[in-house]
């Protein structure tokens, strides 16, 4: 499992178990797209920012991404995205606890620094 963070041309933040689409071997392998395994868009909002704090606390919420789809499994075009990244540790354990552990892509959210407690 390769859980990666990807930016795409719309602006989206799309995190996800990402896999290169290939076609052709050799020297002739280029990639055409990607796909992406139970890909959940993620939002960041600031937050209140302390000024006596050194680091500021954001709140992260991850959500299905394209959500009216039976699919788990969705290709994408290489010529949409920007980048592909390492998460940071918060989101990929989000990720990985929330939506591939339970096998759901249901809202999460999270703040950055702190775990709280999410029963209410």
């Amino acid at each position: 499992m390769t859980v990666k963070l990807a930016i795409l041309k719309s602006g989206e933040d799309i995190v996800a178990d990402i896999k290169e689409m290939i076609v052709g071997e050799g020297d002739d392998a280029r990639v055409v797209g990607y796909v992406l395994t139970k890909p959940c868009g993620v939002t960041l909002t600031s937050k209140a920012i302390t000024i006596d704090d050194e680091k500021d606390t954001y709140q992260l919420k991850l959500f299905p991404w394209c959500p009216l789809t039976k699919q788990h499994k969705i290709p994408i075009s290489a010529d949409w995205v920007v980048t592909i990244v390492d998460p940071i540790d918060k989101i990929k354990q989000m990720y990985e606890n929330e939506v591939l552990g339970n096998g759901t892509s249901e809202s999460a959210d999270s703040d950055e620094q702190s775990d709280t407690d999410k029963s209410t």
